[in-house]
Formats: C-alpha cells, sequence, structure tokens
C-alpha cells in the first residue's frame, strides 16, 4: 500500500505524464489502486494464517484497528472512485461535487497506511528483540528506526506533491465551453450580429461568456482529474 498507492495519487501530478490523455491516465490510476488493493486483501488473508497457525491473537492492537480501517476505507474509495468517475454514467456536477471528497480521503487513507507501517515495524521490534531488548538499542532497532524515518520523509512528499497547486495537471486546452440551448460559443458569434445592440449589453454577454467559461473548466477539472 506504501508503494503502489503512492504511485497512484501522484501519478497525475507528475509533468510527463501531461501528454498522456485523461482517458489513459483513468486507466493507469485505477490499475494501481486495484493492484494495491489486491496486494492488500492478500498480505490480510497471510497475517490472519499466520496468527492462527502460531495461536497469536487477532485485532487487539492499535496497528491491527487502523491498518484493517484503512483496508476497508479503500475498499469503499475504490469502488465509488470506479463507480463516479470512471464509468460514463456519472453526471459532471455530480463528479465535481464528489471530487474534493475523494481527493480528501485517498491522502487521508494513504496517511492511515503510513501511520499503520510505522506502528507495525515498531510493535515487532518490541516482540522480537529479548536479548539484547530494543531499549538496548542494538543494529536492528536503529535499522527498522531509521525505516520509519523514511516512511515519514516519504509520506510527507507525497502529500506536498499531491497538495501544490502547481503540480496539479492543467486543464485540456481544447475545453468546450458551456453555453445554454441554442447559443453560441464564447459569445464572439452573437457580438458580431449584435450591430444594433447596445455597449451595456455586449458588455453582459461577454460577463456571461467568461462567467460559463470559468465553470466549464472547473467542472472538465473536478471531473476528469480524480486522485484516489
Amino acid at each position: 500500500l506504501v508503494s503502489v498507492l503512492s504511485s497512484a495519487i501522484i501519478v497525475y501530478r507528475l509533468p510527463w505524464t501531461w501528454k498522456c490523455s485523461k482517458l489513459l491516465m483513468k486507466f493507469i490510476h485505477a490499475g494501481l489502486n486495484t493492484i494495491a488493493m489486491i496486494l492488500a486483501i492478500v498480505s490480510m488473508v497471510a497475517v490472519f494464517e499466520y496468527h492462527n497457525a502460531r495461536n497469536i491473537p487477532n485485532m487487539y492492537s492499535l496497528h491491527s484497528w487502523i491498518g484493517l480501517t484503512a483496508v476497508i476505507f479503500y475498499s469503499v474509495q475504490l469502488f465509488f472512485g470506479f463507480a463516479v468517475f470512471l464509468l460514463p454514467f456519472a453526471p459532471v456536477p455530480l463528479r465535481a461535487a464528489v471530487m474534493p471528497i475523494h481527493a480528501y480521503s485517498g491522502l487521508t487513507i494513504f496517511t492511515m497506511v503510513i501511520a499503520t507501517a510505522l506502528m507495525g515495524i515498531t510493535e515487532k521490534l518490541i516482540f522480537s528483540l529479548k536479548n539484547p531488548a530494543y531499549s538496548a538499542s542494538p543494529p536492528e532497532a536503529t535499522f527498522v528506526n531509521c525505516l520509519g524515518l523514511l516512511l515519514v520523509i516519504f509520506g510527507a512528499l507525497i502529500l506536498w506533491m499531491a497538495s501544490r497547486p502547481h503540480w496539479k495537471r492543467p486543464p485540456e486546452e481544447n475545453a468546450k465551453v458551456l453555453r445554454p440551448i441554442g447559443g453560441t460559443p464564447e459569445g464572439t458569434e452573437a457580438e458580431s450580429t449584435m450591430t444594433g445592440g447596445s455597449n451595456a449589453d455586449k458588455s453582459d454577454l461577454r460577463i456571461n461568456s467568461e462567467a460559463a467559461r470559468k465553470q466549464n473548466l472547473k467542472f472538465d477539472e473536478a471531473g476528469q482529474r480524480s486522485t484516489m
């Protein structure tokens, strides 16, 4: 989850992918999340089987609680991501409304995964290191503590890339402008034919066209650029 989920989060944020089509990037984003979900399920099955074979209690530590919660939330996130952003049935206003929640929940799940990993390696050290003990700072403890610091730095870097506005994928250049039924794009044709209209009417038309353009860019950005 740490490695594959982080790749899925920043796949839209890499400048060399901006030339690829949004549909291709959507499939890559969804594919990476699907791989991460499959690996998470396999690993959880392995953990429960190992605990049962060694007569170790299941689901008693905070590490296990947060880990299971992250996997459950991730499965829900993946399902709604497919239904809303990948399938063509969801309307654009729904995508625009769900997009902020989708992005925030994805980053929250990634943070939970990092926290679960940190608690898991600490728990393993406490239970495994007996002679010398973990408190004696043997080489194994130093190595794993350094690994934990690298996980924190890595997680902070991913969150920084996902939250910076200038790392966002730029809107498509050929985005169509929303306009009323029977209207003309961007108001250019209408303005050229309004020879008898007043300057105030032309100004109102340009304002309405600019508002429609901004609304369309907002819907296009929200509906097409998901970050799971």
